[in-house]
């Protein structure tokens, strides 16, 4: 196994800095303009039907096939494109900071949903380069740290941007947030370009492109629609668990502005941050199958804390308790996850396959949000977190009926990458 001081090296470093700038617009599709939009006292459908804004991340894979054939003509088929994107997104969240509300809905809506196409674009570019520069012995805690700057990003724009927002305004805390954006294209710029390699060679033409990626996907493992049915189910329970949680905390259970910011992010920053760490170490001694079951109970059994939460009403230390465990479990599976993702790609089409594969697995996390809207006015917020909960079985069971091909992921070999 890889040595924990390895991850000093430039590429796990580079993919920690390209991860905060993968995390750092996530929220403002999400969790944040969940607040933003609580705070204006819109109703509880107005705000569920905002997060479907968030698309473009289940759909990105349309117009991977673009980004993995075309380069543009500075910086190398992966870094042209990050810089570009990154720029456009500060742009974009410029324009957040000074829609008018609630007359400006329209517009906020149509810059939410360009913030997220920005955004899941560049994750596209940023997944194809991390798989294809990360060595094999780098993967698990080159994803590790990945992860952990894609958590710093969402701590800006989540966390520190509620807290800045209860005492400046929103307004503000948009203008600083797309100055910092502006600030990522440094990354990219330091970011090593992947070694030119045949086996990565960007595809002849598009319709390579296009074709190319599935018909690899498919052919190369084992039942791969059930493998696609886990990808899209293995993380639905942190999907229901996550649709509505700040709103729960806000209207549900009765917390201040001020308690959420640091508990439902600060806190939950810190537990995440553990639980990729545990994550990483954890499949470095189960295996991937293992590390899948294991990781993927816990997800499932947080939400029933949250059950307890919702009948006791605003007890802080049962908030704090909560939020901590689900975001240790979660960031524990995330890191397992994520490595199957990788294991599951191959060199030559890495952006539009990682593309299709996240993005099918955000189906989950996007869909949750209108129908948790329903579900929980229908049943109420204690028997919805008992359903989150309960919806993590059908993932269980496939990681269970798939753990032959999963483990062979592991020993398929790694693209080529130069060392930095």
């Amino acid at each position: 196994m890889m040595p924990a001081w390895r991850i000093l090296n430039r590429r796990c470093l580079a993919a920690l800095l390209l991860g905060f700038a993968s995390g750092l617009p996530l929220a403002l599709s999400g969790a944040t303009l969940q607040a933003w939009l609580t705070t204006e006292g819109l109703s509880l459908k107005t705000i569920g039907w905002f997060s479907a804004a968030g698309y473009p991340y289940a759909w990105k894979f349309l117009w991977a096939p673009l980004l993995d054939r075309y380069r543009l003509p500075l910086l190398g088929r992966r870094r042209g494109w990050m810089v570009l994107l990154q720029l456009a997104l500060a742009a974009a969240v410029a324009g957040l900071a000074v829609v008018p509300l609630p007359q400006g809905l329209p517009w906020l809506a149509a810059l939410a949903v360009l913030v997220a196409f920005l955004s899941a674009s560049q994750d596209t570019v940023i997944d194809g380069w991390r798989t294809e520069i990360l060595l094999p012995d780098e993967r698990g805690l080159g994803t590790g740290a990945a992860v952990l700057g894609y958590r710093l990003g969402m701590l800006v724009s989540g966390a520190l941007a509620l807290i800045a927002a209860a005492s400046l305004g929103w307004r503000p805390v948009l203008a600083v947030l797309a100055l910092l954006m502006a600030v990522l294209p440094l990354f990219s710029l330091w970011a090593p370009e992947p070694a030119a390699d045949p086996a990565r060679a960007a595809p002849r033409d598009l319709r390579e492109a296009v074709v190319g990626p599935l018909r690899d996907l498919m052919g190369r493992h084992a039942l791969p629609w059930l493998m696609l049915a886990l990808v899209v189910l293995y993380k639905i329970s942190d999907a229901f668990q996550l649709a509505l949680s700040t709103t729960f905390l806000l209207r549900g259970a009765g917390f201040t502005l001020q308690q959420v910011g640091w508990v439902n992010k600060v806190v939950a920053l810190i537990a995440s941050v553990l639980g990729v760490m545990a994550g990483g170490a954890g499949l470095a001694r189960l295996g991937l199958v293992r590390a899948l079951l294991l990781f993927g109970v816990l997800q499932s059994a947080t939400s029933l804390l949250f059950v307890v939460l919702a009948l006791r009403g605003p007890d802080l230390p049962l908030m704090i308790a909560a939020v901590s465990s689900e975001n240790f479990a979660s960031g524990m599976g995330t890191a397992a996850f994520a490595t199957l993702l990788m294991g599951l790609c191959s060199a030559r089409y890495s952006a539009t396959q990682y593309a299709l594969l996240s993005a099918m697995a955000a189906l989950g996390r996007i869909n949750a949000g209108p129908l948790a809207g329903v579900l929980v006015q229908d049943w109420g917020w204690p028997l919805f977190f008992a359903f989150a909960a309960a919806s993590g079985l059908p993932g269980l069971l496939l990681v269970w009926r798939l753990r032959v091909p999963i483990a062979a992921t592991e020993a398929l070999p790694a693209p080529a990458s130069g060392r930095a």
